[in-house]
């Protein structure tokens, strides 16, 4: 079905039903229940989900397919956001020109970095793309200003040259849109004491992360996914034969960063602005932890590894110390105190300590990631399945 044999469909129908009740099931916890701080399941942490998954999708076709570490990915997430906003300043605020302009300039911006980079390969292609966004980040916030707007972030105003919808009935800057439908607009439902809320922009992020993961599993099962895999494996051998691998890692980086781009403009598309702290090498290092945290060569793991990062952000990072005095008001004021004092360096700003000794014992106890140990579990209820079937008993050689 569309292309895909029996195991990639189920795989994608199970990503279509997971992101449609993404509202339902990140939200566990009733809304009076003090446990409810857990719930992940708001709009902008939803779409952050998504956006990131993007990002991570398209840094695998590269680092997981090739095996080039590019440490300046970033540098297309920023590109792209700032092409998004200025479609917006400039044309209009339906947000499908500028999604589109957002893949077209990190596209070529790739092609680019890409053409230069990848004439080495190993750590020193790694430095390479390192220094390309470090560089984007430097002019984005200090030289290409009138471009950028610098430190300050590029974002509407009212007197922008826009030419359809110049502005809103009331005067004020005009809500990005979907042929109308604005991006921000949510409703509420309530079921049995909890809260679900639904979101128009992140259905549009769904629809996109969809078709961004379609068009990555057709990457993977493709003749041209092939060659990439063979690039991993041994390019040297592989130039050996005849066959020049430039052309297909240049195409793999440019796609790359064109997800990128789509990333960056749909940040864009959910909030009109566009920062130099999008380029920063931390913007970098973040989706190589997503998809090596995920699983980095598989299909659904860099989605898992976003998703995973963006909860403990978002959500662990809001932990504080009274809120640990909530959870353990039942004990002796003494052994609160101690486990507060314990717990506190990993919650609240210390959220990446524990991201960190996360991250290590993944990659120490699980190399392949998120992934390695679904594929683990998977194994074991097999064999234990297997093993609880009565065997059937031989019959008795005839005489």
């Amino acid at each position: 079905m569309f292309g895909l044999d029996k195991k990639d469909t189920s795989l994608f129908f199970l990503v279509v039903v997971l992101v449609a009740l993404a509202p339902f099931l990140l939200n566990p916890f009733p809304e009076n229940s003090e446990l409810a701080q857990f719930n992940a399941g708001y709009p902008d942490l939803m779409q952050r989900f998504l956006i990131f998954g993007i990002f991570a999708i398209g840094f695998n076709i590269l680092f997981g397919l090739t095996g080039y570490l590019s440490f300046g990915h970033a540098a297309f997430l920023g590109v792209g956001s700032y092409a998004g906003v200025w479609m917006m300043k400039l044309l209009t605020m339906n947000v499908i020109p500028a999604i589109f302009m957002s893949v077209v300039f990190a596209g070529l911006f790739s092609l680019l970095v890409g053409y230069i980079s990848l004439r080495r390969s190993g750590i020193y292609f790694s430095i390479l793309t390192l220094a390309f966004a470090q560089m984007s980040f430097s002019l984005a916030y200090s030289v290409l200003t009138p471009i950028t707007a610098g430190e300050t972030g590029l974002q509407l105003a009212l007197d922008d040259p826009r030419i359809i919808g110049v502005s809103a009935v009331d005067g004020s800057i005009p809500a990005a849109n979907l042929f109308g439908l604005p991006m921000r607009e949510s409703f509420e439902l309530a079921m049995g004491g909890w809260l679900f809320t639904f979101n128009a922009g992140y259905y549009l992020c769904a629809v996109v992360m969809l078709a961004a993961f379609y068009v990555a599993i057709r990457i993977f099962r493709s003749p041209f996914g092939m060659m990439l895999r063979a690039v991993k494996s041994n390019q040297q051998r592989m130039n050996f034969t005849g066959v020049n691998s430039k052309p297909y890692t240049l195409a793999a980086f440019v796609i790359s960063g064109m997800y990128a781009g789509l990333a960056g403009g749909l940040m864009v598309a959910m909030d009109p602005l566009a920062g130099a702290e999008r380029m920063q090498w931390t913007a970098s290092g973040e989706v190589v932890l997503m998809t090596i945290l995920g699983g980095a060569g598989t299909l659904i793991g860099p989605v898992l590894g976003a998703g995973f990062i963006k909860y403990f952000e978002n959500i662990f990072s809001k932990i504080n110390d009274n809120v640990l005095y909530e959870w353990f008001s039942a004990l002796p004021d003494g052994l609160a105190d101690v486990l507060v004092f314990v717990i506190h360096p990993f919650i609240g700003k210390g959220w990446h300590l524990t991201l960190g000794i996360m991250f290590m014992l993944i990659v120490i106890f699980l190399p392949g990631g998120i992934m390695e140990g679904i594929e683990r579990l998977g194994r074991l209820f097999s064999r234990k399945k297997k093993s609880e079937t009565p065997s059937r008993a031989a019959p008795a050689p005839a005489e």
